[in-house]
């Protein structure tokens, strides 16, 4: 991605942006992303060969990155991360939260319970794992907890450092089959509403981006059968959301971009913004 081709113009240059999650297609590009408005980006990902891989075709088109191995759910891993990035490319500036998932042990395979559902054939609300949910709940919220720990730790003491959360707009209002998820998210944008506050005094500012609904390969099964049709939810989706389409990925670029920009957001702390084809607007009728 040229800088050129940004959809906003944003100068980060002299910047240093850890993105965590870097191995997925979503944060890939965001990474991809910060790198082209000229900041220097470390890519963190548990699946250190994949990050590697898209830090390669950054530094291919002419920006500068390095992929790293870091599990987000272990401190002791976080920290020899930095340790790397620190003597790679210097303090960390931008901190993008990107890490997170869903896990179908973790879902229910019915929107709604019904009669019978205990004993039947189906995974019911009853039948959720304990080990998926805590999974989700941990990879979601404590995935964004330990490396805000870490990497806030450069941004003390120093101008124009914030952090970017990625939450959902299933924070706003739970979705059916996922509480795990929904409720990681939640606790995503309040935390990160608390952060904003704490961290308010020492000139870090914390927001985050709920993007609506996106086919990826996370979500792949839910929004479509195996013959490559759309689900049923997939039509529910399409129905609730006025823009009457799902996102495209780069629609997320633009709303990073700003947010990470001191001199665009300067004065913009503990927002929750949603990039969803106007999903959180729409009631229905």
């Amino acid at each position: 991605m040229k800088a050129n081709g940004l959809p906003v113009g944003v100068d980060l240059k002299g910047k240093v942006a850890v993105v965590t999650g870097a191995g997925g297609v979503i944060c890939s590009m965001l990474a991809e992303a910060l790198a082209a408005a000229g900041a220097k980006v470390a890519l963190l990902d548990l699946n250190g060969e994949r990050a590697e891989e898209f830090a390669k075709q950054i530094v291919k088109d002419g920006g500068v990155a390095k992929g790293y191995s870091a599990n987000v759910l272990n401190k002791q891993s976080l920290a020899d991360c930095h340790k790397q990035v620190l003597n790679d490319l210097g303090k960390c500036d931008i901190l993008v939260n990107g890490a997170g998932g869903n896990n179908p042990k973790a879902q229910t395979d019915k929107e709604y319970f019904e009669n019978g559902d205990i004993d039947a054939d189906t995974k019911s609300f009853f039948d959720l794992d304990e080990g998926g949910v805590q999974f989700v709940f941990n990879l979601n919220y404590l995935g964004t907890l330990l490396p805000t720990q870490e990497f806030a730790r450069d941004m003390v003491g120093r101008e124009g450092c914030n952090i970017i959360n990625i939450s959902s707009m299933n924070a706003f209002t739970p979705l059916t089959k996922i509480p795990a998820y929904s409720a990681a998210k939640s606790a995503v944008s309040n935390f990160t509403q608390w952060l904003a506050v704490h961290f308010s005094k020492a000139g870090i500012r914390v927001n985050a981006i709920a993007p609506g609904f996106f086919s990826t390969a996370q979500n792949k099964s839910l929004l479509w059968n195996a013959d490559g049709t759309p689900t049923a939810r997939t039509g529910k989706i399409i129905a609730a959301t006025p823009m009457g389409r799902f996102g495209e990925i780069e629609e997320l670029i633009g709303a990073t971009l700003f947010l990470a920009s001191e001199k665009a957001a300067g004065f913009i702390t503990g927002v929750v913004l949603p990039i969803d084809g106007g999903f959180s607007a729409y009631s229905g009728v």
